[in-house]
This record gives structure tokens, sequence and C-alpha cells, in this order.
């Protein structure tokens, strides 16, 4: 009966540690801003997993014309093979946040120092085309665990996660379903999470530009947004 309560007790522990590593506004491990406190009409879009050297520039064109700012967490290699796009983010106004060098699906099981490795080198890389080392990150996948806290502990940037996760990157879903999800969790401050490198990302993000404008909404730079 004790060992039966024990295991209770042990799964469940083992169960909400999981759920915190997975939930980016937990803040058990590592503190992600995810939603700012305001009661004005504005949101961030974030963009992952870029660049992409056909559909970021798409993105890119989509918020050049509706005079929208965002800010895009990049892929160090994919950023090494296409600096040109890098620069043309900076150029146009966006942020550029640390998304790892490989997005490996291993990287929430890396070593603390493995980890620290992959997120160093997708800095050397911003850093060789930007002139300058970004100052956000955000976590492959948005986990976040004991290693990684321990990988970032004198690491002072921000770290940023999000209060609208888009799930556009699941294929089956239309575009249109994946605009009515975004739409229906819309509040003043939130953090959308869109991804630069699927297919329409530039039609999605049409509908959602045109969606705020309709309603008042206006788009922020995440670090206006923050007081950054």
């Amino acid at each position: 009966m004790v060992w039966a309560i024990v295991i209770i007790v042990i799964s469940i522990v083992a169960g909400n540690l999981f759920w915190a590593s997975v939930k980016v506004d937990s803040g058990l491990y590592v503190r992600m801003l995810c939603r700012a406190k305001t009661i004005r009409r504005v949101v961030a879009l974030t963009f992952d997993d870029g660049p992409h050297p056909e559909r970021t520039p798409k993105v890119l064109d989509v918020l050049k014309t509706h005079g929208a700012q965002a800010t895009f967490f990049v892929i160090g290699k994919k950023a090494e093979a296409h600096p040109e796009i890098i620069r043309r983010i900076i150029a146009e106004g966006h942020l550029i946040g640390n998304h790892t060098y490989s997005h490996s699906n291993r990287f929430p099981w890396m070593a603390e120092s493995s980890m620290r490795e992959d997120i160093h080198w997708c800095d050397v890389v911003l850093e060789k085309i930007t002139g300058r080392r970004p100052t956000m990150f955000r976590p492959p996948f948005g986990v976040t665990n004991p290693p990684l806290a321990k990988a970032l502990r004198w690491d002072f940037r921000t770290i940023v996660g999000w209060d609208i996760r888009s799930f556009d990157t699941i294929e089956r879903w239309s575009r249109e379903k994946v605009f009515k999800r975004v739409c229906r969790r819309l509040r003043p401050g939130a953090v959308v999470l869109l991804h630069d490198d699927r297919a329409e990302s530039d039609t999605l993000l049409k509908m959602i530009l045109n969606h705020l404008e309709q309603n008042d909404y206006k788009v922020e730079r995440f670090d206006k947004l923050f007081g950054l």
C-alpha cells in the first residue's frame, strides 16, 4: 500500500515537471516573456525556423505592405546559407533572435554544454552577418528544462515565449483553420507564434494582418511591446 502511494506521488510529480517543461509560461525552469500586460489593442508577431529562401521574402513583402514589424527567431545554419535574407530583415526594421544553430529534434535532451554550444554558434553566425549579437532567444519547440536553465544561467538576454500558438506547422490544417485559431485567441498584449518556412505563410499572414486592422489592433515589435 505504501509503495503504491509512493509510485502515485512520483508519477504526479514527474507529470507536473514534464508539463512545466512544455508549457512556455510555466516559468519553473526559465522565465519567458509570453504576453505583455496592457489594455491597448496591440500584439507582437514572431516567426520561427527561417530564413527560407523563397517563403521568408514573401512574408517580408506582406509585412512591408502593411507597415508591420516582427521578430524572426532564426536557425543559425539557415542564416549562414542565406545571409542576404537576414540583412533584409534587419534593413526593414525587424528584429532577429537566436533559435539555436541546428534546431535539432534532440535539443531538449542535450547536455547543458551541447545546448550552450548550439546557442553560441547561432550567435556567431548572426553577429558575423549583422555586426551584433542577438539579444533575444527562443528555445526550440518552446521546451525548457534544468539543462537549458543552466546553459542560460549567465546569458543575460531576453527569453521569448508566446501567448498564441498558431499550430501553422500542422500540414493537414488549412490556413483558414489556423487563421481562425489565432483570431479566437487574440487579446491585448498577445505574442503570436508563426513560422516563415511553411507553405502559404505569406497567405496566412495577410489574413491575420487584415483581421487585426479590421478590429483596430496594431502590431508592435516585440521589444517595443515589452518596453525593452
